[in-house]
């Protein structure tokens, strides 16, 4: 009996037309970029017409195991491989919608999303790294991404880079003390 953990093939947050906002590929499956440019286009034409606004839809493209969800000008995919659990690849996707809600303050919308970039992309790698999924708690992610501890009350978007770096000090300081 072979037990493996889930994988995450990408996870794409696209415009309303169908271009990139922020995507992150934890896969080989798309060797370079026209393939991934593709798979995008070809995701993102089966879905655009499709409600996914109040809850997140599962489909089956080109065979993966899509799940997304739409808000505003907005478009969350989030991908597995055909054998993967739609509910975890689901949870997945809350949990990064929620984080990116959470850190622009419900405010989730292109204008603001690419105005805050750094704290989307970083949303991605505190969620999965190398296609193994690290963290699907909202709150969690968004603590992360902030770098909010105990002491700090300026999240990391209010932050100076000097104060984000002096931040970043203590937090890694008061982590990695052996």
């Amino acid at each position: 009996m072979e037990v493996s953990a889930p994988l995450i093939k990408n996870i794409l947050l696209l415009d309303s037309e169908g271009k990139r906002v922020a995507v992150k590929y934890f896969s080989d499956d798309w060797p370079n970029l026209a393939s991934k440019l593709a798979f995008e286009k070809s995701v993102f034409t089966k879905t655009q017409r499709i409600s996914a606004r109040a809850e997140a839809e599962i489909g089956m493209f080109d065979g993966y195991v899509v799940v997304y969800k739409f808000i505003s000008d907005l478009h969350f995919y989030v991908t597995g491989g055909d054998d993967e659990n739609e509910l975890i690849l689901a949870t997945v996707l809350q949990g990064f919608f929620d984080a990116v809600a959470i850190l622009l303050r419900s405010n989730v919308e292109k204008k603001t999303v690419l105005e805050n970039l750094d704290l989307v992309l970083l949303c991605l790698d505190e969620i999965v790294d190398g296609g193994i999924i690290l963290e699907c708690d909202a709150n969690v992610i968004a603590a992360r991404v902030a770098m909010r501890g105990a002491e700090a009350d300026v999240p990391l978007s209010e932050q100076t880079i000097s104060q984000a770096l002096a931040t970043a000090k203590e937090h890694l300081a008061r982590n990695w003390v052996l």
